[in-house]
């Protein structure tokens, strides 16, 4: 099999009367795209080659455009929660022994592309318990991550969300 990266950013398009090669980037939201047609180039080998000095032009412009930094996203809602607070689930987990542990698990993003979690057993706290614990942990870290007034602000967030309906 071919080297991945040779191809990063390079999707092969054979699909009703289009061939060839396309070539994708994308920088602060915005994406860059050409398409190298086997017939425009004259053949399959030739639009992959032009479809690589493409692709290396382009991430050479790409990276002299300055990185803007994102906003976090904050999320209000999620149709799939079951418990009633984000970032709180219940779960059952199987142990390697083959029980099933019953807890609820937390999880919260410290920072961009880092997620942590941890669980709270039912059968140690009971149910209410284990929810309230669970809850208490995930509230005490969204403070810690967003500020003391995260949750002020959320409420006031679900506020223009509901209206907008």
């Amino acid at each position: 099999m071919a080297n991945k990266t040779a191809f990063r950013g390079i999707s092969r398009i054979d699909s009703g009367s289009t061939h060839g090669y396309f070539v994708r980037g994308y920088r602060n939201g915005k994406t860059y795209s050409k398409l190298f047609s086997d017939r425009k180039t004259g053949g399959k080998g030739k639009a992959l080659v032009a479809a690589k000095e493409y692709r290396d032009d382009l991430h050479e412009q790409m990276a002299s455009i300055p990185k803007q930094e994102r906003a976090p996203r904050v999320v209000t809602a999620d149709a799939r929660n079951t418990t009633g607070e984000l970032g709180v689930s219940r779960c059952s987990k199987l142990m390697s022994n083959g029980l099933k542990h019953e807890c609820y698990t937390v999880s919260w993003r410290p920072s961009p592309n880092t997620q942590r979690s941890t669980s709270f057993s039912v059968k140690k706290h009971g149910e209410k318990g284990a929810f309230n614990k669970a809850v208490a942990h995930r509230r005490k870290m969204m403070k810690e991550i967003h500020g003391a007034d995260y949750y002020r602000k959320l409420a006031v967030l679900k506020r223009k969300r509901d209206a907008a309906k």
